[in-house]
């Protein structure tokens, strides 16, 4: 790599960090680099995905007061996201594009959705239980745990906007307050992006270290700027950034098919 290629990928990884800290959708900015500098489509995949794991505990630490009293919950739904992301990243190497790229934007936009209409959806979700006598289990039901699962398919095969995804889930699935679920989403992701990165060490046959490096450098300075800029955000704007991301990957999505 050349100097203004060593930069450019530096300066991508903090971009990346901060956003997905902030929503998750730093692919969007990481993956188009690599490939602008001539790197391989799946190698430049498997590079972007091993480069963001550091970022994405650097975000988890920075959302560390609002992560309080949730570690069973973590405990139980980083299960499904650690199986989801060994599935997805497995996917990855035996699957061509094309089966993927016609569902992601669906998947995206579904995820959009979900997160303008949350606060309606959820109350509705909540009055529901309450005229049968119930209450919404605190890790949520069984539903959040498989979507979540599911979550971490699509994050292990390709990850951008899979905290769209994550947000929706949480958003309707679990009582908690938007930063709350930001900082679940944090870690879920974070996971699903340690546990492929370890499959594509191990599988993958190309791997470009010195990217894979950079983004890491860049995106532990990202994590800690989207923690800061994230936690100021109130529910409204964290959730229009939310949409803004989404539909930006889905533009992305469509253009390049």
């Amino acid at each position: 790599m050349s100097p203004l290629e060593i930069v450019a990928v530096l300066l991508a990884g903090v971009a990346a960090g901060t956003i997905n800290t902030v929503v998750g959708s730093g692919t969007l900015v990481t993956f188009p680099t690599l490939l602008a500098i001539g790197v391989p489509p799946v190698t430049a995949n498997v590079s972007n995905t091993l480069g963001l794991v550091p970022g994405s505990v650097s975000g988890a630490i920075g959302y560390r007061r609002e992560l309080a009293g949730q570690r069973s919950r973590l405990l139980r739904l980083g299960t499904g996201s650690a199986l989801g992301g060994i599935a997805g990243a497995l996917l990855l190497l035996v699957l061509p594009d094309e089966a993927f790229h016609a569902i992601v934007p669906v998947l995206i936009g579904l995820g959009c959705l979900l997160v303008v209409f949350q606060p309606m959806i959820s109350a509705r979700v909540a009055a529901r239980a309450e005229a049968r006598g119930m209450t919404r289990p605190e890790h949520g039901a069984l539903w959040v745990w498989a979507l979540v699962a599911l979550a971490g398919v699509y994050g292990g095969y390709f990850g951008a906007a899979q905290g769209v995804l994550l947000m929706a889930i949480l958003g309707v699935g679990l009582t908690e307050s938007m930063q709350r679920n930001n900082a679940t989403k944090n870690v879920l992701a974070g996971l699903v992006n340690l546990v492929a990165a370890l499959v594509f060490i191990v599988v993958a046959p190309h791997i470009d270290w010195a990217a894979a490096g950079l983004i890491a450098v860049g995106s532990v300075i990202g994590g800690q700027i989207g923690a800061t800029v994230g936690r100021r955000l109130p529910p409204w704007a964290l959730r229009a950034f939310i949409v803004v991301v989404g539909v930006a990957a889905i533009t992305q999505f469509v253009v390049s098919s």
